[in-house]
């Protein structure tokens, strides 16, 4: 019975904080990250839908349709000059096309050239590549100022989450197509580059520093973060930027103030062309696809820095590794201390999804004021330490419920073995009963000279006679709401009052009459077990009973191995001495009875008139030196007789 004395709490603790290191192991590992980003992509598309109203990026998409307009792709040099022509006139504050043009698509170079020469406010893009993709190179003519790489990052999944501001090769520092939107546009309100005050190699523009993401953060494990990384938060991705066609620029249907002094992109937006990216948003929550243009994921990105400068709000921001590791184990700490208290499969259930419930507003409440913290690994912590301590609570319980019945189920009633699992806490110290001081009414029983008889009858035959008699009168104890305590050969002690302890006058009182009606009914079974016996030619015999009511210690006895039940005291002895009162003497007074019940006063005083006693008198029982007022039941007063 050894881990029956663990407390339950500080298991679930111990349980909790070794989960918690487990999954933060299982997370440091990687095999956590697919989940974690799902999570973060489903956080993602909680955020308040943000229109694009009044942005100041406007898209003009080359469509299918244009495509087949124009009747050949890519584009001419000719036409791209046309187009950037039309858009100058609008007068937009940036113009950035997302058209590679590494070579010349004649005819029109010289056109395209000296539109390009003569515009400054024109981005256009190239490619850095990678071990697995080539470069792709712009004009000549452009300087670097008017460039930028439009590389896009994907995760395992092939979704974005991230996007590249710098990258440095040792020899030159290279910018996103997205920030040097951001910037030409931003250079008109004065804001500029400046470094952070608190870290210089980081990135402030207005009143927003861009901290690089490392190659553990958020949900990452030993990601590639070379270059200047930030996490994306495709803010108003469920609302379109305002967009135009190509051949709405040129056949000069768009108004004449929508695109003035806005960030205006060019690129393609048609299927033909293969230009399509995965953003994180839960398409189960949304309407639009996951899948959009590139053009329209560069626009994102630079429409992410824009607000970052202009209204305060920076990309979300991650936790350090020793935090989260701390916010696993608080999970887990949390799981197995609630483990420890839902003992049933409903409770269980209702614990764990409010916890869950909990998790994940908490989160979600962080995530949209700006933090990534994990989820997927506290809400594994909370799971796994709440079951695994469930499951231990529950093992302990049936356990010591088994325990219980075995020391109880065979003397007590179904209701009262109920009662006692009920009251556990109250009753049981973790490895065995609590002693405890209870009133109770004790009851001893002892056939009259047994041993003599005994020694003449065939043992086999001394054996199934014994049997016989202890069954039917532990029957009757148990009947009339007792506990047998224990079997000497042929005696039998019981216990009316135990082991639930009484609280109440009223209950002491009836455990009382239960004795003496328990008594007198087992005086009428001895006189039908006598006439059976003497039917099959064996002995018949008379008993004595001993009935007193007083305090008692009551609890378990014995070895781990070997427990039981019992009462202890002076109620105990005194009980006892009444039982054996005269038998020594040979002195029973039995008259006529085959039962001989003596109680004491207070027994008596308990059960008041209800029953016909003989006053013995007041006796010196043996091992007793105060005298003991002694009473004979003799049985049930008449209604009559009460009068």
């Amino acid at each position: 019975m050894i881990g029956l004395r663990r407390s339950p709490v500080i298991v679930g603790l111990t349980l909790g904080i070794l989960v918690g290191l487990l999954v933060a192991a299982i997370r440091q590992s990687g095999r956590l990250e697919r989940w974690e980003l799902t999570a973060y992509d489903w956080s993602l598309s909680f955020q308040p839908n943000q229109t694009a109203a009044g942005s100041p990026i406007v898209l003009i998409g080359i469509t299918e349709q244009d495509v087949h307009a124009l009747g050949q792709w890519p584009l001419t040099d000719t036409v791209l000059a046309e187009v950037l022509k039309k858009l100058v006139d609008y007068q937009p504050r940036v113009i950035g096309v997302d058209i590679y043009r590494n070579f010349s698509v004649p005819p029109g170079r010289e056109a395209l050239e000296a539109v390009l020469t003569d515009h400054p406010n024109i981005i256009m893009v190239m490619k850095y590549g990678s071990e697995t993709q080539v470069s792709v190179p712009a004009l000549p003519i452009l300087h670097e100022d008017r460039l930028g790489f439009n590389d896009l990052l994907l995760d395992s999944d092939g979704i974005v989450r991230r996007g590249l501001l710098f990258i440095d090769d040792g020899q030159r520092t290279l910018y996103s197509f997205a920030l040097r939107l951001a910037l030409l546009y931003l250079k008109h309100d004065g804001i500029v580059p400046q470094p952070d005050p608190t870290y210089p190699e980081h990135l402030r523009l207005g009143r927003t520093s861009f901290h690089p993401l490392e190659s553990n953060d958020g949900a990452y494990v030993d990601a590639d973060m070379r270059g200047y990384q930030i996490l994306l938060d495709f803010i108003g991705a469920r609302t379109p930027f305002p967009s135009y066609s190509l051949s709405a620029l040129l056949s000069g249907a768009i108004d004449l103030l929508a695109l003035k002094d806005k960030l205006v992109l060019v690129g393609v937006t048609a299927e033909s062309v293969p230009d399509v990216f995965h953003i994180p948003y839960n398409t189960a929550l949304v309407d639009e696809q996951r899948s959009i243009y590139g053009v329209i994921v560069h626009a994102h990105i630079a429409a992410q820095l824009l607000h970052a400068a202009l209204g305060g709000r920076g990309p979300v921001q991650t936790v350090g590794e020793r935090a989260e590791v701390l916010w696993i184990l608080l999970w887990g700490l949390a799981g197995g201390t609630i483990g420890t208290i839902s003992r049933s499969t409903w409770r269980f259930l209702g614990f764990i999804t409010i916890g869950l419930v909990l998790l994940g507003g908490l989160v979600q409440s962080l995530f949209l004021n700006g933090w990534w913290i994990p989820v997927i690994p506290p809400a594994l912590s909370w799971l796994v330490s709440a079951a695994l301590a469930t499951a231990y609570v529950a093992s302990q319980e049936k356990r010591q419920r088994a325990f219980l019945m075995q020391l109880f189920s065979r003397h007590v009633s179904q209701e009262v073995a109920e009662a006692i699992w009920q009251q556990r806490d109250q009753f049981w110290d973790g490895s065995r009963p609590r002693s405890q001081k209870v009133l109770i009414t004790v009851m001893f029983t002892d056939l009259e000279a047994f041993t003599a008889t005994a020694e003449k009858m065939d043992p086999q035959a001394l054996m199934d006679w014994t049997n016989e008699y202890i069954e039917i009168m532990a029957q009757l104890i148990t009947k009339h709401g007792g506990v047998v305590d224990d079997y000497f050969g042929d005696a039998i002690k019981a216990n009316f009052g135990v082991p639930v302890p009484r609280t109440t006058e009223a209950e002491i009182r009836q455990d009382a009459l239960n004795a003496v009606e328990c008594a007198l009914a087992m005086e009428t079974e001895m006189r039908r077990l006598n006439a059976l016996w003497k039917a099959q030619n064996l002995p018949t015999m008379r008993m004595r009973v001993g009935i007193y009511t007083g305090l008692a210690v009551a609890g378990s006895q014995g070895s781990a191995q070997r427990l039981k039940y019992t009462t202890l005291g002076d109620t105990v002895n005194i009980a006892a001495r009444l039982e054996s009162f005269g038998k020594e003497a040979g002195e029973p007074n039995f008259g006529d009875r085959f039962c001989r019940i003596l109680i004491g006063q207070t027994t008596l005083e308990y059960i008041g008139d209800a029953f016909e006693t003989e006053t013995i008198g007041e006796m010196t029982l043996r091992g007793k030196q105060e005298k003991i007022k002694v009473y004979r039941l003799v049985g049930i007063k008449s209604p009559s007789s009460r009068i």
